[in-house]
């Protein structure tokens, strides 16, 4: 098992901060850096800029959001990103959700699984640098009766196969990108329920002929060092409240749903409740501290390694860590730590 960094978003005020954390992982031998993106900050140009002061590990967009982007853009950006960085940028892709998508970027969210689809088949072929052409319910490229005409990307990325990553969660989701995806990015892993999952991402692989050798299981797991678990499990509560009541519609908050799956229903939805309320604080309370505990890092470097042993043990080939961070100096410790524990758990 691999260690990674999460870096999150960025402009939220510890930009400097981020860098640094970054440049600390490269030292430490960490594989790679993921960013996100919502309606802030854009991904490609954060990884731009973090490749530019590291020089081994690779960096990845966790994710790119698929309404954001024709197909045909992102794989000129994977291209660009991987000549820029010498051959070491991983292309994560997510459909976002239905207030981001309809909200931001004005694409009905309509179809998802079927969007993805095809939106990842076109993004190959011009990642292979082929004279691009297709026809599908979504995309139609180069559009008819007109004067457009197939064209081929004219970047050479630095590496002939670009591995791309999906953000899933829901079960049909899972399947599809055991089908069509390179790796998987997870939120809110447990060891418990991962094998469940896995075993969906196993399915969408024997539909193509390939099973899960090679395929990388990437979770963002949250980090806490200290002596006291409990204590540190609450620095995660915002974070956990954050997503599962205010991630998404009442009506349609993939996170909220993926807490359910995991037995804590009714807790879900008071969580909810109190975070749409605008409760935060109230909203934090309330999630359960065995959800918390199951799903990040927390305690002291013998108690993390245990996770990472029952992580690697699940089916994790790539644990992404995210410090929570309260300040550099425990954000670097973090970090440290997380290399120190993998050594102690024997799953590097």
């Amino acid at each position: 098992m691999r260690l990674g960094l999460n870096l999150g978003y960025w402009g939220a005020g510890n930009d400097a901060n981020n860098l640094e954390l970054a440049k600390e992982a490269d030292r430490l031998g960490y594989s790679v850096a993921w960013a996100a993106e919502a309606y802030g900050s854009d991904v490609p140009t954060v990884l731009a800029w973090v490749a530019a002061h590291t020089e081994r590990m690779d960096v990845g967009s966790a994710i790119l959001q698929i309404p954001a982007r024709q197909p045909t853009m992102t794989a000129m950006t994977a291209a660009t990103l991987d000549t820029l960085s010498g051959g070491r940028f991983r292309l994560g892709l997510g459909v976002s959700g239905p207030q981001v998508s309809e909200g931001w970027y004005g694409v009905k969210f309509d179809r998802p699984l079927a969007r993805t689809r095809e939106y990842v088949e076109i993004v190959r072929r011009a990642l292979r640098r082929e004279r691009v052409s297709f026809e599908g319910d979504h995309f139609t490229l180069p559009l008819p009766d007109g004067p457009g005409k197939p064209l081929k990307l004219i970047v050479h990325p630095v590496r002939e196969n670009i591995p791309i990553y999906l953000a899933s969660i829901g079960p049909r989701n899972l399947e599809l990108t055991g089908e069509i995806a390179d790796g998987w990015l997870a939120i809110f892993y447990s060891p418990r329920f991962g094998p469940e999952s896995l075993e969906l991402i196993r399915k969408g692989r024997e539909k193509v002929g390939k099973s899960l050798d090679g395929f990388d299981v990437v979770p963002t797991v949250p980090v806490v060092v200290g002596e006291d678990w409990r204590a540190a499990a609450d620095t995660v509560r915002p974070y956990a409240a954050l997503y599962i009541g205010g991630m998404g519609s009442r009506e349609q908050n993939f996170y909220n749903n993926l807490a359910s799956r995991m037995g804590y229903e009714a807790e879900a939805a008071e969580i909810q409740d109190l975070y749409l309320a605008k409760d935060y604080q109230g909203a934090a309370a309330k999630v359960p501290l065995g959800f918390l505990d199951q799903t990040a890092l927390l305690g002291p470097k013998e108690r993390i390694a245990d996770g990472m042993q029952a992580l690697a043990e699940s089916g994790v080939t790539t644990l992404t860590v995210s410090p929570v961070l309260q300040d550099l100096e425990h954000g670097i410790a973090a970090l440290r730590v997380a290399v120190e524990a993998l050594d102690l758990a024997g799953v590097g």
